[in-house]
């Protein structure tokens, strides 16, 4: 057995590992890594006894339950195959590969003309507190994050921005989608991440922020009406703490 083993079989293991590995680390992000444990304890529980005892009936009993049990282990991971999908996706290798073919393009990126609105609305709200929530569509169509909220398609405006989140506002306990040159709605809701790592100071604005920067590509900006600080959720990752001129940065690209 050893002297047939060759290149393709050490791919093989080395792939397999690296694929234990990522789910393992998956699922160890969002709390369900004892889960995890179990399902690879009784998986080896089931080879132990199907393959070197071979005890045919406990084997076969096992060996249905595995098969039933790979249906119940889609619904209960749902959002973690969900993440890891779109994880490998959103991988900036994987999306130069699917490019060149011309099944995805490329991210858009907003002039500076255009975001200039939102930066100096975010500025002025982090000054007087007010807190705010602003998603800023890219790649990934957000229609379905639109159909939650109230629509509005108005041209992206800094008043309109400040009074939509004014306090005595009715939409502004919800989230605004941007997309293109619009602000296409508010009052929207945003998937909620459950990710134990985010700071116990972060409410339900940031986590909401951090969810929908988990499952698509776009931007999220959340203004702490409690410190007036600014947040940015982009990729799974908070930056804290952005000032005026980051935010530039970041919402044009550069």
């Amino acid at each position: 057995m050893f002297l047939s083993f060759g290149i393709k079989d050490a791919v093989d293991i080395v792939l397999v590992a690296l694929l234990l590995y990522y789910a393992w680390r998956l699922m160890r992000e969002s709390r369900s890594i004892y889960v995890f444990n179990g399902i690879v304890l009784f998986v080896l529980l089931w080879l132990l006894v199907s393959q070197v005892f071979e005890m045919k009936l406990l084997g076969n009993i096992m060996s249905q339950l595995i098969n039933v049990g790979v249906i119940g282990l889609i619904v209960l991971f749902a959002e973690e195959i969900r993440k890891f999908l779109y994880n490998l996706g959103a991988n900036q290798r994987t999306r130069r590969f699917l490019q060149r073919f011309g099944i995805v393009h490329d991210t858009r990126r907003a002039d500076l003309q255009t975001m200039m609105p939102v930066v100096m609305a975010c500025n002025n709200m982090a000054r007087s507190k007010t807190g705010a929530l602003i998603v800023v569509e890219r790649g990934i169509n957000l229609d379905d994050i639109v159909s939650t909220g109230d629509e509005i398609d108005a041209a992206i405006n800094q008043r309109l921005i400040e009074n939509i989140f004014f306090k005595n506002s009715p939409l502004h306990d919800g989230a605004m989608i941007i997309s293109g040159k619009r602000i296409k709605a508010a009052g929207c809701i945003l998937p909620v991440s459950h990710d134990y790592r985010i700071p116990k100071e972060f409410g339900l604005r940031h986590r909401a922020a951090m969810g929908i920067s988990e499952q698509t590509d776009a931007i999220a900006i959340a203004v702490s009406e409690e410190t007036g600080r600014i947040t940015v959720a982009k990729d799974g990752q908070f930056k804290v703490r952005v000032s005026a001129e980051e935010l530039e940065s970041i919402l044009t690209g550069i």
